[in-house]
């Protein structure tokens, strides 16, 4: 069984009438599992900013889905109050006003991690659907309008998944197809996967993006070793990617960033390393594709040791409205999160006490510190997208097209 980074409840199946959001607090892995409830929009705000989630797929369902807590507290708040003070008139809650009070929510959880295209995406897509509904229905409710919203955000979970789990399928098939093909062209031989940063169940709503790839490998008995970098200086990889991977019992070894060329030099040490996949957090119209910081280097090496270098990314993370990298704003994070180190406590005799996390300062006191969440990868040094749709290759120019995977309508 994979692993669950979102929990959600909808309001049908609780005893409050409610829904409940819960998050698994990714700042504790990978020696404690704890899930932190959210209970408002402005607490998934928070939650994004401090990367307890993280994860382009996942921040957009968490942000939609916590809404519909806001939405479920402020209309049964006011079913009671109606209850309760029948006689009193009292300031009526109005489709408009729900529509802008989404509006409003929707927009500040745009403010909380701005490179994730994904986000972006929810609030223009959810946005619209409300717009829709309201010129459809004119006469529209609150309730009714607060329903449109709450199944919209819904199927963005539902949806989530079940996307993941066909792009895995797709990027395995083209890496057994254009590795080491045979006479049916599909691979003899296992293949090893190197992939950075964590694109799993942690990032998403579960199955993962590029490490879904790797799963379907796995679960079809072609995947040899499963590399993942420690992705510093957040250590996503060592954290979050090996937690997922263990938890999974999938081959894997872990590496630090600067291993990586040593790795390819060596061909994955006689496991026959196949090609790099990783994820995104904005694929621009052209290509260009921004990620955790690390992901441009490895597309060098690979592009120097002729290892396929893959980017399995949803279509809602391809970003058709920005033409090229240059134009993706990269965020930067605090340079104490880089000349930090947060672990659990290591006890004299080697054991690990998991109940006790320690933070200690690695850095020389005074130095500059230049912290870039992200990098960006050019198209050039990037062989094929992976979508839910299908593998996306460069034509015969050499120039990505990605408008024949989108429906018309987007």
């Amino acid at each position: 069984m994979t692993l669950q980074s979102i929990r959600y409840t909808p309001s049908s199946r609780t005893e409050q009438g409610r829904a409940t959001l819960e998050i698994l607090n990714q700042l504790q892995l990978p020696h404690r599992t704890v899930y932190d409830d959210i209970t408002s929009s402005r607490d998934a705000w928070t939650a994004i900013k401090t990367m307890r989630v993280r994860g382009a797929p996942a921040i957009a369902i968490v942000a939609a889905l916590s809404i519909i807590i806001d939405l479920d507290e402020w209309l049964l708040n006011e079913s009671e109050d109606n209850q309760d003070h029948q006689s009193e008139k009292k300031p009526q809650v109005t489709a408009e006003l729900v529509h802008e009070t989404i509006r409003k929510a929707l927009d500040h959880l745009l403010t909380s991690r701005p490179t994730a295209v994904n986000l972006g995406d929810a609030v223009r897509k959810l946005g619209k659907i409300l717009d829709d509904a309201r010129q459809r229905q004119p006469e529209i409710d609150a309730k009714g309008l607060a329903d449109v919203y709450r199944h919209a955000a819904e199927k963005m979970l539902e949806d989530d998944v079940l996307d993941n789990e066909a792009m895995g399928r797709h990027g395995a098939d083209w890496i057994m197809k254009h590795t080491m093909p045979s006479e049916n062209g599909r691979s003899r031989r296992k293949v090893s996967i190197l992939t950075h940063c964590n694109t799993g169940s942690l990032a998403t709503a579960g199955y993962g993006t590029a490490l879904g790839v790797i799963r379907a490998l796995h679960a079809d008995s072609f995947l040899d070793m499963a590399y993942c970098t420690e992705t510093r200086p957040y250590n996503q990889g060592s954290r979050l990617t090996a937690y997922e991977l263990v938890h999974d019992k999938i081959p894997a070894t872990l590496l630090t960033d600067s291993m990586a060329a040593s790795l390819l030099q060596k061909g994955g040490s006689n496991h026959n390393l196949a090609a790099i996949v990783v994820g995104a957090d904005r694929v621009a119209a052209n290509g260009d594709t921004a990620n955790k910081v690390g992901t441009y280097s490895l597309a060098v090496l690979a592009k120097y040791h002729g290892v396929k270098f893959l980017v399995a990314a949803p279509r809602t993370t391809i970003d058709l409205y920005t033409s090229s990298g240059e134009e993706i704003v990269i965020e930067e994070r605090p340079g104490r999160e880089m000349s930090r180190v947060t672990g659990a406590r290591c006890r004299e005799d080697g054991t690990v006490d998991t109940h006790h996390a320690e933070t200690v300062e690695v850095a020389a006191p005074g130095i500059e510190i230049w912290n870039p969440a992200f990098d960006v990868t050019p198209a050039a040094l990037i062989d094929a997208v992976v979508t839910e749709r299908g593998v996306v290759e460069k034509g015969p120019e050499g120039v990505f097209s990605f408008e024949k995977i989108f429906d018309h309508n987007r």
